[in-house]
C-alpha cells in the first residue's frame, strides 16, 4: 500500500528549508507559504436556467443544495452561500437570490487539498498539459479555474455539471517566489516560456 501524502509535514520538514536555503536564508516567517486556498462556484446562471425551464426536474433549492453537498464533499467543510445585494434588471438578478458558493481553507484543510487537487483531481482533467505560468499573479496567488466537478472522485455523478474556481493565496508579494514554492509543492506548472 502506498503511503498518504501529508503535504503540511513535508511543507515543514523538507520543502521551507530548501527554500530558505535557495532564496538567501530567509527567517521561518519570511518564507514563502500558503496562507489560504478559496473555493468559489458560480450558481447564478444555473439557477436561472433552471427557473426559465422550470420542467419540474428539480427546484432550485434542491439543486443549489446538491452543489452545496458537492463543494462539502471536496472541500470538507461546508460552503458558504452568496446572495445578490442588490437587483440588477440588466442581469435578471434579484435581490436574496443565490448566486454563488464560497468555501475558505486553512491548516491542514488546506494541504489535505491541495495534495489532493494536484495528485488526484487535476491529472483526471482532459487534455491535461499542466497549468500555465500565466495563472500565477503579481503578488504571488494562483488561481485554477475547473470546468467539470467529475474531475474530483468524492463528487457523485450527476447529470448537471458546475465548475468551480481555486484559488491559492500564499504569503508572498514575489511572483517567482511564489512559483518556486507551487513548484516544490508539486503544482503541475508548465514550463517558462523565454
Amino acid at each position: 500500500m502506498s503511503e498518504v501524502l501529508d503535504l503540511q509535514a513535508k511543507y515543514t520538514k523538507e520543502i521551507r528549508p530548501e527554500l530558505s536555503k535557495e532564496l538567501g536564508g530567509l527567517n521561518v516567517h519570511d518564507t514563502p507559504r500558503l496562507d489560504k486556498v478559496v473555493i468559489n462556484s458560480g450558481i447564478g446562471k444555473i439557477v436561472n436556467v433552471r427557473r426559465a425551464k422550470s420542467t419540474g426536474q428539480q427546484t432550485e433549492e434542491e439543486m443549489v443544495e446538491d452543489i452545496i453537498e458537492g463543494i462539502a464533499l471536496i472541500a470538507g467543510q461546508r460552503p458558504h452561500l452568496i446572495r445578490a445585494r442588490k437587483s440588477i434588471s440588466g442581469f435578471k438578478l434579484r435581490e436574496g437570490t443565490a448566486t454563488g458558493l464560497r468555501v475558505t481553507l486553512r491548516g491542514k484543510k488546506m494541504y489535505d487539498f491541495v495534495a489532493r487537487l494536484n495528485n488526484v483531481a487535476l491529472p483526471r482533467m482532459r487534455d491535461f498539459r499542466g497549468i500555465k505560468v500565466k495563472a500565477v499573479d503579481q503578488n504571488g496567488n494562483l488561481t485554477i479555474g475547473v470546468k467539470e466537478s467529475s474531475i474530483f472522485p468524492e463528487v457523485p455523478p450527476s447529470n448537471k455539471q458546475w465548475g468551480l474556481q481555486v484559488t491559492l493565496v500564499t504569503n508572498t508579494e514575489d511572483r517567482k517566489e511564489a512559483l518556486e514554492l507551487f513548484r516544490k509543492l508539486g503544482v503541475p506548472l508548465q514550463k517558462e516560456e523565454k
